[in-house]
């Protein structure tokens, strides 16, 4: 490949304008100021990629170049609106006439305004995930292949299918070939579903998310006008994330690029972690060919981590097969080696983990500011009943969305039959909540009124039955109130209210105290739009989370420990970081093997999670691990770990603080002392304890002894748990002196 190349170890060229830009280092600099033609900016953790793009903007507009001219493509809507105020703020000029968003978002502005080249309407509708399956659901009865005795792949299983051909460029047949061939025999009824299903959505005009992507390609590739227009209006494109891009979101870059080659792509290749949503490693180690003459720019000053921690994963990612190298580096003080803690088994990796976090707590450090990362949630149970019983509050990261719970689902129905009066799947969930009125009933009302100019209007009109008159009577009134002209969406919101929330608290009856609170957010959010299309488009492209999560606060300074995937840890930083389970068979995944492409991924992962630590970082493993039969296996540390030196980072061992737990004499010792483990000796319930005992169990905590119902049962009142039947085959109870 052909580029040329200039990192953060060179001297940065002379500027005039270097006094714009006192705050970027050599490397910043050059990628700010970089002129026409293709750059990669490979951008290490924590080396300032957004200040890097801020400042690109800002300079292009300080250069008289157009806003409109400007194209910032990032993976959240909130992340282009931050970088573009910041933008506006360094250059004292609006960013507004910019345009940022994310893929999808973009390509639904576009298609509204070049969708009829393809045969569009420009009032489409934009269809969740759950609403997706609800049309396979439809179409799977329709075409009679669901029912009583059907053994047919239920609806996710097809969205999966479908979803994951498109964004892994891999045909259906290939696509279940290697990841489900056990449904082969379904392979042309899938086929079939699949083309009944692209169908429904132009019919209806209703679009996917995929969809939102593969029109977007085809509008590029198919119509030569709307691609020269829309290439020639973006000038200059900054793409964010790169390495996280799948194989048509680089397709469409590469074509948006037509009639120019000024395309800024910032990411980092040892950051790529998404191959299981269809992110494609190898565009980003792809650019340079698809663009020739690229210049590679790599930012490797650290702004996050001490030296330590950068040594350490600076020698993880060192052994990739298939990188961009360089070397982080920091300015930052600090010299505390990571520590890399051998455990037991996994209860005491969590007391290990437990114990440490209580210190630091003790010692000052915010609890909102500890993280405990891991590669699957079942990893972290353990902790999770470790902390719980010593009272330690935690945030687990996951939670569904607001827009995909289903009363926040029945309101944005409404919102869409406004938008497209069309939209028969909204329309059938209000249908479905009346009183005597099934699946037949509404098929029945929906091919009446879509047979009409006016759906809404023709709702009026339908004769209904007697025992569901009044409910349907009242779903007219309010949707005719909803539809008066120049309303706002908060009033909208209001009028819509006063019909939902008592048939809200009958639908909902068990929680429905709770899930108002999503309501009052709906509330909240609804009132900063002043059009309902807006609205309606953002809470698709980009839905807010619950209100359990506060969607724009950072939650390292919500002052509770996290504990996160490390998929949900990417971005995000922790003065303090603990990656646990990091043993042989846990990490990486048991299925993966040295050379496969999903091995190489795994040890991203692992770089990922190491690179989120500022100040100190524990990377611990359970030397025993219990099988689905509860038998303990031996087991080691990740081979990611065996690959580093040890001088990198402290070991310790439960017992043997700070030494090597890795040298030959050490692993024959512990090897040799398993082998002699004698049988563990059962205890006797009744010679062991007696009614009134004060013991500690490490999930429900401190209790006392009730009753001895059997020789291997004990019948414990626990002070915050209440009683409990525990078999002394599986619990762990210790006496309380």
């Amino acid at each position: 490949m052909q580029y040329t190349l200039f990192s953060d170890n060179e001297q940065a060229p002379s500027s005039d304008n270097t006094a714009d830009f006192k705050d970027l280092n050599a490397a910043q600099h050059k990628a700010v100021t970089h002129g026409e033609g293709p750059v990669l900016v490979i951008a290490g953790a924590g080396s300032g990629k957004t200040r890097t793009l801020i400042h690109r903007v800002a300079h292009l507009i300080d250069n008289d170049v157009p806003p409109e001219s400007i194209l910032l493509l990032t993976f959240t809507r909130r992340a282009a609106k931050e970088m573009l105020d910041r933008a506006g703020r360094l250059t004292d000029r609006s960013c507004g006439r910019i345009t940022g968003g994310t893929f999808h978002g973009t390509s639904n502005i576009l298609l509204h305004r070049y969708g009829h080249y393809l045969g569009y309407r420009p009032g489409f509708t934009i269809v969740d995930r759950a609403d997706a399956e609800g049309i396979i659901n439809l179409l799977k009865s329709s075409l009679d292949l669901a029912g009583a005795g059907k053994t047919f792949p239920n609806k996710r299983t097809i969205i999966n299918i479908l979803s994951g051909s498109i964004n892994k460029n891999i045909s259906i047949d290939n696509l279940i070939s290697q990841q489900a061939p056990h449904l082969t025999e379904f392979l042309d009824d899938i086929l079939l579903l699949k083309k009944h299903y692209e169908q429904f959505k132009f019919d209806h005009a209703l679009m996917d998310y995929d969809d939102l992507l593969v029109n977007w390609y085809r509008l590029l590739k198919e119509s030569p006008e709307a691609r020269h227009e829309i290439s020639s209006q973006y000038q200059y494109i900054m793409v964010d994330e790169y390495q996280d891009t799948n194989h048509i979101q680089a397709k469409i870059i590469r074509l948006l690029a037509h009639t120019h080659e000024n395309v800024m792509a910032v990411g980092d290749d040892a950051q790529s972690i998404y191959n299981f949503r269809g992110a494609d490693f190898y565009n980003i180690i792809r650019f340079p060919d698809q663009f020739p003459g690229t210049e590679v720019i790599k930012l490797e000053q650290n702004y996050r981590s001490i030296q330590p921690i950068l040594d350490l994963t600076n020698s993880i990612i060192s052994c990739a097969k298939e990188k961009f190298t360089k070397t982080l580096f920091t300015n930052i003080e600090g010299t505390e080696k990571p520590v890399v803690y051998a455990a037991r088994n996994e209860s005491g990796e969590a007391k290990f983990i437990a114990d440490t976090i209580s210190e630091l707590i003790e010692d000052g450090t915010d609890p909102g500011r500890i993280a405990v990362l891991f590669r699957s949630g079942y990893h972290s149970y353990k902790l999770e009943m470790e902390l719980t019983s010593r009272m330690l509050e935690f945030e687990k990261r996951g939670g569904l969305k607001l827009t995909e719970t289903a009363h926040i689902k029945d309101v944005l129905s409404f919102f869409r039959i406004l938008i497209n009066p069309w939209d028969t799947l909204s329309w059938s969930r209000l249908l479905l909540h009346l009183d005597k009125v099934g699946p037949k009933t509404v098929q029945k009302i929906i091919a009446f009124i879509s047979e009409h100019d006016d759906p809404g209007e023709a709702l009026e009109h339908f004769k209904a039955g007697k025992s569901w008159q009044d409910g349907f009577q009242a779903l007219i009134a309010v949707v005719k109130d909803i539809r008066q002209p120049n309303l706002s969406p908060s009033t909208i919101f209001e009028k819509l209210m006063k019909y939902y929330e008592p048939l809200f608290e009958k639908l909902y009856h068990d929680d429905y105290p709770k899930r108002h609170k999503d309501l009052d957010q709906l509330k909240i959010l609804i009132g900063e739009y002043g059009d309902l299309q807006s609205f309606v488009d953002d809470t698709a492209l980009d839905p807010p989370e619950s209100i359990s999560a506060d969607p724009f606060a950072d939650p390292a300074t919500q002052g509770k420990l996290i504990l996160s995937t490390i998929h949900s840890s990417k971005g995000l930083e922790w003065d303090t970081v603990f990656v646990l389970s990091l043993a042989d068979s846990r990490f990486p995944h048991p299925n993966v093997f040295p050379g496969d492409l999903q091995y190489e991924e795994e040890r991203r992962l692992l770089y990922v999670a190491a690179t989120r630590a500022e100040n100190r970082l524990y990377l611990t493993y359970p030397m025993e691990l219990m099988s689905p039969d509860r038998k303990f296996i031996r087991t080691t540390m990740s081979p990611f770990l065996r690959e580093l030196s040890v001088e990198r980072y402290t070991a310790v061992n439960g017992t043997r603080q700070r030494e090597s737990l890795y040298t030959p004499s050490f692993l024959e010792e512990s090897t040799t002392r398993h082998h002699q483990k004698k049988p563990k000796k059962q205890l006797s319930a009744r010679k062991t304890y007696e009614k009134g005992m004060r013991v500690h169990h490490s999930f429900f905590g401190p209790g006392t002894i009730r009753e001895i119902p059997g020789p291997r049962r004990v019948e414990v009142a626990f002070d915050r748990h209440g009683t409990k039947i525990l078999h002394l085959d599986f619990a762990e109870l210790e006496i309380v002196s």
